[in-house]
């Protein structure tokens, strides 16, 4: 039985992962199993990363919101339960968006918040 080299299939392979080293500093970027060691931990930091990115977005946003909350008069946890209660259905992105880009209509969401709450 002849004897199989994998030629074009393991070169194919190792094109690969170097193809997604490159720019890597040192060896990890033409040493094939430097560059395979850092291609899997990049992969696995890119992976765990694409879920801390949501959280940390969602805490920046409660950050805006708070403070343009406070600036009215409100706090945070008061500003979005009086939201609830008057089925005003804004995401936290989107609070936060106005809160920054627009305070007057900010200004107008707290108070029909104030009103409702008095």
């Amino acid at each position: 039985m002849p004897r199989v080299t994998r030629g074009t299939k393991k070169r194919k392979r190792r094109s690969k992962i170097l193809k997604h080293a490159k720019g890597y500093w040192g060896a990890r970027n033409h040493n094939y199993r430097t560059a395979k060691e850092a291609v899997e931990r990049a992969l696995q930091y890119s992976y765990r990363d694409r879920r801390t990115r949501k959280r940390d977005f969602r805490r920046l946003w409660i950050i805006r919101i708070k403070a343009a909350a406070v600036n009215n008069g409100l706090s945070y946890s008061r500003f979005i339960d009086g939201l609830k209660n008057l089925n005003i259905e804004l995401d936290r992105k989107i609070l936060a968006d106005l809160a920054v880009k627009s305070p007057e209509t900010f200004v107008q969401l707290a108070q029909k918040v104030k009103q409702s709450a008095a």
